[in-house]
């Protein structure tokens, strides 16, 4: 592959200039003579927005595709690309004097840039990324016959965005949007990675101008210290595979600074500064034989400590569009580097993706894209069925959703619109009541999709979601939502307990709040629904307290020892009689639920704790009494987990549920099964009532899919 000389191609300004550049890549056939003299004649006397003669676009178009095939056919049809649509030229005039193979991509590309012309509402619109991802289902349509066209037209985007500056501001957003929407993505899923590394840090650079800058000015102000550190890394590799039976020519290290745009990503993600990024710097080791990997690989944890979270093997599994290398991470004197280890082969492929199809015949071939663009014609021709394909299928650990003024937000696949209400703002997830996705109502818990524009709605005051804990993805919607649910149930076990002392001993509510702060326990009222033990040590200890008072002969006249009453799954203490425990219909918790209980006509009436009526009960100073679930309780969970495809990986996972106490009362195996993987679905009881202590182990044995209780009463609620 030659490398595409970007600061070359951004400085020509003249026509001969281009043609010389061109003829550095490709050798000037007859045929590629001809059609650049064909393109000089069908743009004379057009210009771009800077003046230049149009034809030079064309000419560097063809250039960065030469770069990146040397296939004769795409070479001329990108000098080609803008003739039918921008002058007389007619398709049949292409075919008589180039061949129905140069017409055809022609026509595919002119095919794209009309239907886009039509498509593409006016910028100011809040639908423009929607129209844009339409225009992007349009352009694979024209496109699937012969994907080259795809790559065609992704070269004359970065040659449009190399030559933004012309442009108005307004329009420099418009196109810088929608290359960082739907380009780069196309370039992403056909594996053409050094393509999506320009289009996105080009379209960086004019959408998000202040970040940008400030990247620019760590990486300039720290130049020195990580060249470096770079410098001296990759100088100790060097060393190691010299000293371990590799020749200087059996390999190559590449040293790199991440690119801006997954930089500034990384900050976004994890809502830190560039300084705070850890893994800021990367090395490339190209070897020849996939066998050499593994061994460099061994080389490298050896010599250097790795962090054993940060390893992936895509030689052994590689990603849908055919990506394969090893990816680690590792310390160095204080310094983090990710260590990408692939052969020459795999390095081309994961650099041009399918164009290795055309530029290397004998290797690096990528049919996994290919297959996956040709399958698109079997899709259903609907506007919303296609779409959501597309959607769906860009990413393949992330997302990209849009507020509707464009703003974009990366959340990790299978996040929920709640999960884009806390990345905006945590006060804004705090108090989120609705949301429309895609301008059409929806429920918070409803999973996003690529490219989805949301808009969340709010309420004046926070809305507590305890239940839907399980069902957020991100760590940050997580964190506030348990804090602000222990912090609720803290206020109402705090209430609880003031009301069970209130009830036990008959006292006023401001006689026990004063009692409680003579024996310094007011920080202890919110363990007594909790732990029947230490309401125990309170009512002893307040025994002693109202003893010496002037009421002592009342409190022995009318005092009732405490004793434990059991109604089938609950237990429940009081020093008055109670005939039964019941479940009242306005909240009516399910087995294991935060719960309370109100002493009404002899019987205890179990709440859940955060059920509004409850806490109007509790205002009003009702009856409590201490209820709790029976021990050796049993809940209930779901299970959908993806384990490797290997003979015993089943038997290997009952037994450890097994061992951890799990009685699996429905299973199904196969589900979505293929080469490397099968998905396994079960639902199972356990004593253990903490679901994240679970996903923890569960995640030893496979990538759980979805995991949550089915005897939770709120989970489905939205």
């Amino acid at each position: 592959m030659n490398a595409i000389d970007i600061e070359t191609i951004t400085r020509i300004n003249d026509v001969e200039g281009a043609v010389k550049h061109l003829y550095t890549l490709i050798h000037p056939t007859e045929r590629v003579q001809a059609a650049l003299d064909y393109a000089r004649e069908a743009h004379r006397n057009q210009f771009r927005k800077s003046g230049e003669p149009y034809i030079i676009h064309p000419v560097l178009v063809a250039s960065i595709v030469a770069s990146i095939t040397g296939d004769e056919a795409m070479v001329i049809a990108a000098l080609l690309h803008d003739v039918i649509e921008d002058t007389h030229i007619t398709t049949e005039d292409v075919v008589r004097d180039y061949g129905e193979d140069v017409a055809h991509l022609v026509e595919g590309l002119t095919k794209i840039d009309t239907i886009r012309d039509a498509q593409l509402i006016p910028s100011h619109s809040d639908e423009k990324l929607v129209v844009s991802a339409l225009s992007f289902r349009k352009m694979l349509v024209a496109s699937i016959e012969d994907v080259r066209v795809l790559v065609v037209k992704l070269c004359d985007r970065l040659h449009n965005m190399l030559t933004l500056g012309a442009l108005s501001p307004a329009k420099q957003h418009r196109i810088a949007e929608e290359t960082l929407v739907v380009y780069a993505p196309i370039a992403h899923r056909l594996g053409i990675s050094f393509l999506k590394n320009l289009l996105e840090d080009l379209s960086f650079q004019y959408l998000f101008a202040e970040d940008k800058q400030a990247i620019d000015m760590y990486l300039e102000e720290n130049y020195r210290s990580i060249n470096a550190r770079l410098n001296t890394f990759c100088e100790k590799l060097t060393k190691m595979m010299l000293e371990n039976g590799f020749n200087e020519d059996d390999f190559e290290i590449l040293g790199r600074v991440k690119h801006h745009y997954s930089i500034y990503l990384k900050m976004q993600r994890k809502g830190i500064s560039i300084d705070e990024i850890l893994d800021l710097l990367a090395v490339r080791i190209l070897v020849k034989k996939p066998l050499d990997c593994y061994r460099v690989f061994g080389m490298v944890h050896l010599n250097f400590q790795p962090l054993s979270s940060r390893f992936k093997d895509y030689i052994a599994i590689p990603k849908e569009n055919g990506y394969q290398t090893i990816h680690t991470t590792v310390f160095h004197e204080s310094a983090i580097f990710e260590v990408q280890i692939r052969t020459y082969e795999m390095h081309a492929t994961a650099e041009l993706g399918v164009a290795a199809h055309w530029k290397y015949k004998s290797g690096g071939n990528n049919p996994i894209s290919l297959d996956w663009l040709h399958n698109l014609q079997y899709q259903n021709e609907s506007v919303e069925a296609f779409y959501e394909l597309i959607k769906n299928d860009l990413f393949s650990e992330d997302i990209s959703v849009f507020s509707p003024k464009g703003k974009p937000f990366t959340l990790p696949r299978g996040a929920v619109a709640l999960d884009f209400a806390y990345a905006i703002h945590t006060e804004i997830g705090d108090s989120a009541e609705g949301c429309l996705i895609n301008k059409e109502k929806a429920s918070l818990l409803t999973e996003l999709h690529n490219g989805d524009i949301v808009k969340i709605t709010t309420a004046p005051k926070k809305i507590l979601r305890c239940s839907w804990i399980d069902a957020v993805q991100t760590s940050r919607a997580k964190a506030s939502m348990r804090a602000n649910c222990n912090q609720r149930i803290r206020a109402i076990d705090s209430e609880s307990g003031l009301n069970i002392i209130t009830t036990i001993f008959g006292f006023s509510r401001e006689r026990s709040e004063e009692l409680f702060r003579q024996t310094h326990l007011d920080d202890q009222r919110h363990r007594i629904p909790r732990e029947l033990d230490l309401l125990k040590e309170i009512i002893n200890r307040f025994s002693g307290e109202v003893g010496g008072t002037s009421r002592i002969s009342f409190w022995s006249r009318n005092r009732v020892k405490p004793k434990l009453y059991e109604f089938a799954a609950l237990e429940v203490y009081a020093n008055r009689s109670v005939g039964d425990a019941v479940f009242d219909y306005c909240c009516h918790p399910k087995t294991g639920d935060e719960i309370v209980a109100f002493l009404q006509d002899g019987k205890a009436h179990v709440h859940h704790k955060m059920c509004k009526h409850a806490a109007v009960m509790m205002e009003r100073n009702e009856p409590m009494v201490f209820v709790r679930w029976k021990q050796q309780h049993y809940f209930r969970y779901h299970l959908i987990i993806s384990m490797q495809s290997a003979q015993g990986s089943l038997a290997d996972l009952l037994t450890y549920m097994a061992k951890m106490g799990a009685d699996i009362n429905s299973i199904e195996l196969g589900k979505e099964k293929s080469e490397h993987t099968q998905y396994c679905e079960m639902e199972f009881q356990t004593l253990e009532a903490d679901i994240n202590r679970l996903r923890s182990k569960l995640e030893k044995k496979g990538k759980i899919i979805q995991f949550f209780r089915t005897d939770d009463a709120y989970r489905s609620q939205g």
